[in-house]
């Protein structure tokens, strides 16, 4: 699995101490290397208060759990938690019912990697006292951890929903994920990572999990439907999905054109299709990209994409009017978006309508900040009007994400497979060229 009991590990860690009076309030640790002062805190505080309201009236039992109180304080105090918890091993069994006992207990012991240890005192937390709703997701992950998985499902679901600190939330589920992902429930998995998504939305952790569960969840329907239907237009859209993948164009061509033979009403195909026809520097092949856009508009006429492709393609032949009209009907059905509104931009500098062109830049830079060409287009407005501070700062966004755009270029050209070079009419017996 790709989510391992080391990420448990990097949790925040929180003591609850709960007195007749008040439950005080949780804390963040790194245990052993990094404990927190306000955990110390936390439990130094609670540790006097308790020990002088016990409701066991022997004497001789007060005083020992104020000793034993007493130490792990002071052990705590000194950043010594291996020689607090024995003292909170004692206190814990002259008094079982603390619930602040049992549930610091159990938080040290789990982050010194006792998952097993840490489990009966956590239980024991949750049992005195229902709302310790972090004990509880903590309680789940060791369980996770010791292989309890009907446990560790059982608290790990009756605690998430009412978590709302954001690090803790995170790792929780992240850790039923795994859960279930091991257990094959990847719907469930599924509908973990996309709450984690809004919640905690630039985790790298979270993206990557949300990845893999997407990749099993294709991959599974991908099974799915070879078993129920293998020769379905939908099949072989899916097909076609996987050999543009793998940088094989012209059998993906071959794949969405016997979809399209099957079913020419197959949703997104035509798109598609046009998407890799449009890659060829093949004229022939080029038309049929427009031919097949023009098809993705017939059967949806609100498909700002392909008109947004369609004034791609007349600028690139310097057909400004018409590149200026299929990026108005773009922008029209989508306002919204970055590139068809930089597609008209770029249309009305073409045509000598540059104040039109200027709030349209300012909106794009607005929707997509890293888009480096309309910040230097920007800045070429601005200079023009005298505006030379506003044109000097769109100048240094330009040569900021120029930058990183090319560092990731380099990147992606190493892991990039190349794709074939699109031909008009491969041959099953003509090697294909890479580019």
């Amino acid at each position: 699995m790709y989510l391992q009991g080391e990420t448990v590990r990097r949790l925040p860690a929180f003591v609850y101490c709960v007195s007749k009076a008040q439950r005080l309030s949780s804390s963040v640790m790194k245990f052993p290397q990094r404990l927190s002062l306000l955990f110390y805190g936390a439990l130094l505080i609670a540790a006097p208060l308790f020990a002088q309201t016990s409701t066991d009236p022997a004497s001789a039992r007060q005083s020992e759990i104020a000793t034993h109180a007493r130490k792990a304080q002071e052990y705590l105090r000194e950043k010594k938690p291996e020689l607090a918890i024995p003292e909170l091993e004692a206190w814990a069994k002259l008094d079982p019912q603390n619930v602040d006992v049992q549930a610091n207990l159990g938080v040290l012991l789990f982050f010194r990697g006792d998952y097993a240890g840490a489990v009966p005192h956590l239980k024991q937390a949750v049992m005195l006292q229902r709302s310790l709703v972090k004990i509880q997701g903590l309680l789940g992950i060791a369980e996770h951890n010791t292989g309890d998985m009907a446990s560790a499902r059982t608290d790990m679901e009756a605690a998430f929903p009412q978590i709302t600190e954001t690090k803790f939330k995170t790792q929780l589920g992240l850790a039923m994920v795994e859960l279930y992902s091991a257990s094959g429930e990847l719907d469930k998995a599924a509908a973990i990572v996309a709450e984690l998504r809004k919640s905690d939305p630039e985790n790298v952790e979270v993206i990557y999990a949300a990845y893999r569960i997407h990749s099993d969840l294709a991959a599974e329907s991908i099974v799915s439907l070879s078993l129920v239907d293998p020769d379905s237009p939908q099949m072989h859209q899916v097909m076609a999905h996987e050999e543009t993948r793998e940088g094989k164009t012209n059998e993906a061509i071959a794949e969405y054109r016997k979809a399209i033979a099957l079913n020419p009403h197959l949703p997104g195909v035509h798109f598609e299709l046009a998407e890799l026809l449009n890659t060829s520097s093949d004229p022939k092949l080029k038309q049929e990209a427009i031919a097949e856009y023009q098809n993705a508009l017939q059967q949806n006429p609100g498909d700002a994409k392909s008109l947004e492709r369609l004034g791609d393609i007349a600028a690139t032949k310097n057909d400004w009017p018409q590149a200026k009209t299929d990026y108005e009907k773009a922008v029209a059905l989508r306002p919204d978006s970055a590139d068809a509104s930089f597609g008209l931009a770029k249309a009305y500098i073409a045509l000598d309508q540059k104040d039109k062109a200027l709030p349209l830049l300012e909106r794009v830079v607005q929707l997509d900040p890293t888009n480096a060409t309309a910040h230097y287009r920007l800045s070429t407005l601005f200079r023009e009007q005298g505006r030379t501070e506003q044109a000097r700062a769109e100048l240094e966004q330009f040569q900021k994400y120029r930058q990183m755009k090319d560092k990731l270029r380099a990147m992606y050209k190493e892991l990039q497979i190349q794709p074939d070079q699109i031909r008009d009419d491969p041959k099953d017996d003509e090697p294909v060229q890479k580019q």
